[in-house]
C-alpha cells in the first residue's frame, strides 16, 4: 500500500471520527488539516495562516454578510406576510392554493435573501398558522414549507453559490444567472406535486378560493415593494451596473427601507439581524478557510491527484461518475447539511470535475440541488429541525412524511439538468 493511500486513510479516518463524536465541522476539518500539515507535509507552520487567510482575501466574499443581513432583516420583521397574502390572491384558486402560495412565496423570498434557514423560519411563522386555520393537512402544510426553502439557495442571490464561486474562482454573475431557470423549473415542479397530491387525496386541502379581479389587482400593489428590491438587486447584477458585492449593499439598504416603510423595523430587530449575520458569516468563512487548508494539505501530500486519477480511470464514463457523486450526496444528505457537504467533498471532487471537462458552473447548480435535498432528508435535515422549532406541537414524523414527496421534483429537476444542460447555461451565455 502506497504512502499516499496510508496518509489518506489516516486523515480521512480521523476526520470522520471527529465528526462522529460531535465536534463541529470547522474544527474537525481544521484539526485534520493542521495535523496533516505538521506531520505529513514538509512545509512551515506559517503556511497555515497564509493558506487559510488567502482563501478569504476576496472582495466577492464581502457580498456574503450583506445578503445574509438582507434575508435576516426581512425575516425577523415579518414583512413577508404581506408578500404571502398577495401571492395567495393569485394562486389560491389552484388545488392546495395556500401550499402553492408558500412555494411561490419562497421563490420570491429566495430572490431577496438566498438563505434556507431564514426562509424556513419566516414561512413557518407566517404561513403555517393561516394553513392550520383553514384546515390544511399538517403534512401538506409543513411539507410545502420545508420543501419550498430549497428554492432560496438556488434562485439568485444564493449564499451557497457565492461561497462556491468565490472558493473555486468562478464568475459569481454566471453562477447566479445559472440558478434562475432551474429555480423556476423547480417551483413549477413543486406546484405540480402539490396539485397531484390534492387531486389524489382531496382531504389534504379545503376547496379552492377564487378572488375577483379587483382583489387580485390590489394584491399587485402589495408585491411591488418586494419586486422593487428584487429588480434592484438582480437588475444591477445581470445588467452589469454593479458587482454582486455592490448589489448586495444596495439590497441591504433597500431591505431596511422596506421594513421602515411597513413600520416593522425596531432597534431590537436590527441588532438581532446584525448578530445573526455575524454568527452565520463567521461560521461559513471559518469552515471555508479550514477546508482550503485541508485541500492544500491533501494536495501537497499527493492524495488529491491520486484520487483524481483513480476516479477518472473508472470504466463508467463521466455521466456514471457524476451519478456516483449524486448518490454519495444523497446518503451524505441524511447526516450533513449542504454547506458541510460542499466544504467536505469539493477539495476531492472538483479536480475530478475539471479533469472530466465538466462545466463547473453547471455542476454548481447540480450540486446545489443535490446538496439542498439534504435540508429535507431525514434524519438530520436542517429545515426539518428549524420547522420543528417553529411548530413544536407537531411531531417530527409529521414534518418528515410531509416533506418526502417533495424529494421527487428535486430529483426530476436534476435529471432535467443532465438532459438539458442549457437550462443552467443559457442565461449566463446570453449575459456575456
Amino acid at each position: 500500500m502506497g504512502t499516499e493511500i496510508i496518509i489518506a486513510l489516516l486523515l480521512i479516518g480521523l476526520l470522520f471520527f471527529l465528526l462522529v463524536i460531535g465536534l463541529e465541522i470547522g474544527w474537525s476539518v481544521g484539526i485534520v488539516a493542521v495535523i496533516g500539515l505538521l506531520w505529513y507535509v514538509d512545509q512551515p507552520i506559517g503556511q497555515l495562516a497564509e493558506t487559510s487567510f488567502g482563501s478569504l482575501n476576496s472582495f466577492t466574499l464581502t457580498a456574503l454578510p450583506l445578503f445574509i443581513f438582507m434575508g435576516g432583516i426581512l425575516g425577523n420583521t415579518g414583512v413577508n406576510s404581506s408578500l404571502f397574502n398577495a401571492i395567495e390572491k393569485w394562486v389560491g384558486n389552484l388545488p392546495g392554493g395556500l401550499a402553492c402560495s408558500v412555494i411561490c412565496g419562497n421563490a420570491v423570498f429566495g430572490a431577496m435573501c438566498g438563505s434556507t434557514i431564514a426562509a424556513t423560519a419566516t414561512f413557518g411563522k407566517i404561513a403555517f398558522p393561516v394553513m392550520e386555520e383553514k384546515k390544511y393537512s399538517p403534512k401538506l402544510a409543513l411539507g410545502s414549507i420545508a420543501a419550498g426553502t430549497v428554492l432560496a439557495p438556488l434562485i439568485p442571490p444564493s449564499i451557497l453559490l457565492i461561497l462556491y464561486g468565490s472558493w473555486q474562482g468562478l464568475s459569481i454573475v454566471d453562477l447566479l444567472a445559472a440558478g434562475l431557470i432551474p429555480g423556476i423549473t423547480l417551483t413549477v415542479l413543486y406546484i405540480i406535486t402539490i396539485i397531484i397530491q390534492v387531486k389524489l387525496n382531496p382531504e389534504l386541502a379545503p376547496e379552492t378560493v377564487k378572488y375577483p379581479l379587483n382583489v387580485k389587482l390590489r394584491a399587485i400593489l402589495d408585491v411591488l415593494p418586494f419586486a422593487g428590491v428584487i429588480l434592484g438587486v438582480l437588475g444591477a447584477i445581470f445588467g452589469g451596473f454593479m458587482t454582486p458585492t455592490e448589489a448586495a449593499g444596495l439590497g441591504a439598504f433597500l431591505s431596511i427601507l422596506l421594513t421602515i416603510a411597513y413600520r416593522k423595523l425596531t432597534f431590537a430587530i436590527l441588532m438581532q439581524s446584525l448578530l445573526d449575520t455575524v454568527k452565520i458569516t463567521s461560521f461559513s468563512l471559518f469552515i471555508m478557510a479550514m477546508s482550503t487548508l485541508m485541500s492544500h494539505v491533501f494536495n501537497s501530500a499527493g492524495i488529491i491527484p491520486m484520487i483524481r486519477e483513480f476516479v477518472i480511470a473508472l470504466p463508467i464514463g463521466k455521466y456514471g461518475i457524476m451519478t456516483l457523486f449524486l448518490v454519495m450526496y444523497f446518503f451524505m444528505g441524511m447526516f450533513f447539511d449542504s454547506w458541510s457537504m460542499l466544504f467536505l467533498t469539493f477539495p476531492f471532487i472538483m479536480p475530478v470535475i475539471i479533469g472530466l471537462d465538466i462545466n463547473p458552473v453547471w455542476w454548481g447548480i447540480v450540486y446545489v440541488l443535490a446538496g439542498e435535498q439534504s435540508t429535507i432528508t431525514p434524519p438530520f435535515g436542517l429545515s426539518l429541525f428549524v420547522l420543528k422549532g417553529v411548530v413544536p406541537w407537531h411531531s417530527m414524523e409529521t414534518i418528515v412524511k410531509g416533506s418526502l414527496p417533495f424529494l421527487i421534483p428535486i430529483y426530476i429537476n436534476v435529471l432535467l439538468l443532465f438532459l438539458f444542460p442549457q437550462l443552467a447555461l443559457w442565461l449566463p451565455g446570453i449575459l456575456k
